[in-house]
């Protein structure tokens, strides 16, 4: 097939890679209902119980419309609970359950191990990788 333009587009790479590095995850954890970006979403809440969906959005590097749907399917599930912030009725904090913790703790182990094929890839250009990523990150923030 040919790729015309896209061959020598780093986005369209990007996202093939990203893409890739998903479903080599959810292979790895066992569990079909793992939607892309779970993980991080449960680490990031895990690591800030109480962070607001704003702070999350930022930390994710997702927009609102996108966690909008995560964070409804991991309450869903019963993964994440949120509590109203005193004070302001608009704003809430999010927390695992317990349930949350556990599949958390669960993924933890298959991110673990998935980084470690990531890393044998990168091999000794994975500084020089993560580098170039989080530059595209902030400049393009």
């Amino acid at each position: 097939m040919r790729l015309g333009n896209l061959e020598t587009y780093i986005g369209y790479h990007l996202r093939l890679a990203q893409n890739a590095s998903f479903r080599a995850f959810q292979r790895k954890s066992g569990r079909a209902d793992l939607r892309p970006g779970w993980y991080a979403v449960l680490s990031l809440i895990g690591d800030n119980p109480g962070i607001t969906p704003m702070a999350l959005s930022r930390a994710a590097g997702r927009d609102k419309s996108t966690l909008t749907p995560v964070l409804r399917d991991l309450t869903r599930h019963d993964y994440v609970a949120s509590t109203p912030h005193p004070g302001d009725r608009r704003s809430y904090g999010l927390s695992l359950t317990e349930l949350g913790r556990q599949r958390l703790a669960e993924l933890a182990d298959k991110a673990a191990e998935h980084d470690r094929v990531l890393d044998e890839i990168a091999g000794e250009d994975k500084e020089k990788l993560i580098t170039l990523l989080r530059r595209i990150t902030e400049e393009l923030a």
